[in-house]
């Protein structure tokens, strides 16, 4: 499993290598956020890399979130998300 820090999202479906994934969400600390952990569908192989695909949805209180506008990025084309949080594995 992985578990990863979430503030204020909202979480649809995860897939990992392009399948279906469970995934729940824990206690929500007043400063760290969300931890969501998300059960991979099959055990993965040491050194085997996992895809994992989240579709969510963020709102203005999710501050750990950053957004690059489309003209802020190399194709000019899309915006660009990334986050100041790490990862954790279990």
């Amino acid at each position: 499993s992985q578990v990863l820090d979430t503030r204020d999202v909202q979480v649809f479906k995860v897939t990992v290598n392009g399948q279906d994934a469970q995934f729940a969400f824990g206690e929500k600390h007043s400063f760290k956020g969300t931890p969501l952990e998300i059960t991979f569908p099959n055990e993965l192989r040491r050194g085997q890399e996992a895809i994992v695909d989240i579709s969510f949805e963020s709102s203005p209180q999710s501050s750990a979130l950053q957004w690059f506008t489309p003209e802020q990025t190399s194709g000019k084309k899309h915006p660009f998300l990334f986050s100041q949080c790490q990862v954790e594995f279990i």
